[in-house]
């Protein structure tokens, strides 16, 4: 727990810590992300969009590629929490139990970390990065406070006791972080190369696994983990996108008369 509790406050420094980006995310008039010339590099950003990027914004893209992914892995977590499903959770601590009874590994803590080293490093050595170095952290720093503010409440909700007789499992907060980071790294590296991508969810599920052999976690944990990870980074990316991409998100001020006379301001946002 006070693992978890560790990586939950880095989130909070990788989130302050370039803090003078904040400042740079400026709304761009008129453009959208489909007409948005091939050649645009908005604030932040390092090169122009490929075609992916373009739709970043588009919310039939955000509920195909993000939503319904998420969702289903969220909800086959939900299917298969202890002995529901027709392959639960006790199943598959069974079949650990079976044929890795004595596994046990500290590499989980830290292997999700890894992909960080790819980004710090791809920075210092590759100009095709899709964002600046203080927007990707910014960006990274959300998603994590993000899936933060998911997993923890829904951990003291559910109550669900882990394989280990430990407290709060579900959803596992390792395969969330997990699974952040891999959805940000694909993300930001995609273009450049599929195999960072590969690489990276390879990792996250790897790190999902070793939570179950560990018998620190169900696989129903697992699953719902990952969806809430996944869908944390592409929630990030998508509000970003229309922040920034302008168009799809629309701000209106509109002049009104209070009761009792008094001048006020009204507020529209629409995308």
């Amino acid at each position: 727990m006070n693992k978890l509790l560790s990586v939950h406050l880095l989130w909070l420094l990788v989130l302050f810590a370039p803090a003078h980006s904040i400042a740079q995310i400026q709304p761009i008039d008129k453009d959208t992300a489909n007409v948005l010339p091939a050649d645009t590099v908005l604030p932040g950003q390092k090169n122009p969009f490929t075609d992916a990027q373009r739709l970043e914004a588009s919310n039939s893209r955000f509920l195909k590629r993000a939503v319904i992914p998420s969702a289903a892995l969220v909800g086959a977590g939900i299917l298969t929490i202890q002995g529901r499903g027709l392959i639960s959770s006790f199943d598959t601590r069974d079949v650990r139990n079976r044929h890795f009874p004595n596994f046990s590994t500290e590499a989980d803590d830290f292997i999700m970390l890894a992909p960080l080293v790819g980004l710090y490093g791809f920075n210092l050595i590759s100009s095709q990065n899709r964002h600046e170095l203080g927007r990707q952290t910014l960006l990274l720093g959300l998603s994590g406070v993000l899936a933060s503010a998911v997993v923890w409440p829904v951990k003291g909700l559910t109550n669900i006791d882990r394989p280990n007789g430990k407290p709060h499992a579900f959803p596992s907060g390792h395969t969330t972080y997990a699974f952040t980071i891999a959805t940000f790294m694909d993300k930001e590296f995609r273009h450049k190369s599929p195999w960072i991508s590969v690489a990276s969810y390879g990792i996250a599920g790897a790190t999902g696994v070793m939570r179950v052999l560990n018998n620190a976690h169900w696989m129903a944990d697992v699953l719902a983990g990952a969806g809430v990870g996944i869908i944390s980074v592409n929630t990030v990316y998508w509000v970003h996108a229309k922040l920034t991409q302008g168009g799809g998100l629309n701000t209106t001020f509109v002049p009104v008369l209070l009761p009792g006379g008094a001048k006020g301001m009204a507020f529209t946002l629409a995308f």
